[in-house]
C-alpha cells in the first residue's frame, strides 16, 4: 500500500545521484561508510517522517563498515532501503538483519563489480585510449573517458533501480543457482586476456644483439619473435609483477628499472 513515506521512482533517482561521491570520505576504519550514509540519507528521512527515534536508529545503523565496488553499492542501497521500508511498517522486524544482508553482499557483488568495471572495462578504455594518445590523438582522453563512464553510469542508475524493486532474494537465487561464481570466474578470464594483449601493445622491450658476427647474423629479437611475439614485454611484465606480489617497493623498482635501462642502453643489450 502506497503512502506518503512511500519510496518511489525519484527517491531512487536521488540515491543515484548521491552515489557519485561515495568514494571523497574513504578512511580505513570504515571505508565507504559515510558515502553509504549519504547516499541513502533522503529515503531514510522520508522513511522514517514522524517517527525520529527509528530515524536516528536508521542513520547510525547505517554507520557500519560498509566497502563495496562504487559503481555495484547502489543495488546494495536499494536493498537497504528496501528493508529500511519494512522496517518502519512492522514493529517485530529484526533490524540486525539489515547490516547482516549488507555484510553478505559486499563481498560477491564486489567480485562482480571490482572484474567487470575495474579488472576489465578500465583496462580496455585505458588501452584505447592510451594507444591514441600517444600518437598524439585528441580521442584518446575522450574515448577512455567515454568507454569507462557511459557504462559505469547506467549501471549505477539500473543498481539504484533493481536493488529497491528486486530486493534481498535476487542475490540468494543467483548464489543457489551457481550463476555467481561462473558469472565471477568469466569476468575473471576476460580481464585476464585484455591484460595479456595490452602487455604486448604497451609494453615495449627490445634487443639489437645479434646471434653470431657478420653483416648477415640473425638479430637475437627476431629469433624471439619467431618463437613467441611480444615474449620480452611478457617476461618484463612477469618480473615487475613478480616483486610487486613480494612487495617491493615501487619507488624502489622505478629507480632500479632506471639504472637498468641506461646500463643496458649502454652496452647495446637493450634497444
Amino acid at each position: 500500500m502506497k503512502t506518503s513515506n512511500s519510496i518511489t521512482k525519484k527517491d531512487l533517482r536521488k540515491m543515484f545521484w548521491r552515489s557519485l561521491p561515495m568514494e571523497f570520505s574513504w578512511h580505513y576504519e570504515r571505508q565507504m561508510h559515510m558515502g553509504f550514509e549519504f547516499m541513502i540519507e533522503p529515503a531514510l528521512r522520508k522513511i522514517y517522517q514522524g517517527q525520529p527515534e527509528k530515524y536516528k536508529d536508521a542513520l547510525t545503523r547505517n554507520l557500519e563498515f560498509f566497502n563495496c565496488t562504487p559503481h555495484i553499492a547502489p543495488f546494495i542501497g536499494g536493498i537497504t532501503i528496501a528493508m529500511e521500508e519494512m522496517n518502519a511498517q512492522q514493529e517485530d522486524f529484526d533490524t540486525a538483519s539489515i547490516n547482516a544482508v549488507k555484510a553478505a553482499l559486499m563481498g560477491p557483488l564486489s567480485g562482480i563489480g571490482d572484474s567487470i568495471m575495474l579488472g576489465t572495462l578500465r583496462v580496455l578504455a585505458v588501452g584505447v585510449g592510451t594507444s591514441l594518445a600517444v600518437q598524439g590523438n585528441i580521442l584518446g582522453p575522450i574515448l577512455f573517458l567515454l568507454i569507462f563512464n557511459i557504462p559505469a553510469f547506467i549501471l549505477r542508475y539500473v543498481c539504484s533501480l533493481k536493488g529497491y524493486e528486486l530486493g534481498v532474494n535476487y542475490l540468494e537465487k543467483i548464489q543457489q543457482s551457481g550463476l555467481m561464481s561462473k558469472f565471477m570466474l568469466a569476468a575473471s578470464m576476460l580481464g585476464v586476456m585484455v591484460i595479456g594483449g595490452m602487455t604486448n601493445e604497451l609494453v615495449s622491450v627490445t634487443t639489437p644483439l645479434t646471434i653470431g658476427g657478420g653483416e648477415n647474423a640473425p638479430l637475437l629479437q627476431d629469433v624471439i619473435n619467431g618463437i613467441m611475439p611480444g615474449l620480452l614485454p611478457l617476461c618484463a611484465t612477469g618480473i615487475y609483477y613478480y616483486f610487486l606480489k613480494k612487495k617491493v617497493n615501487v619507488i624502489l623498482l622505478i629507480v632500479i628499472t632506471a639504472i637498468f635501462g641506461i646500463v643496458c642502453a649502454q652496452f647495446g643489450i637493450l634497444g
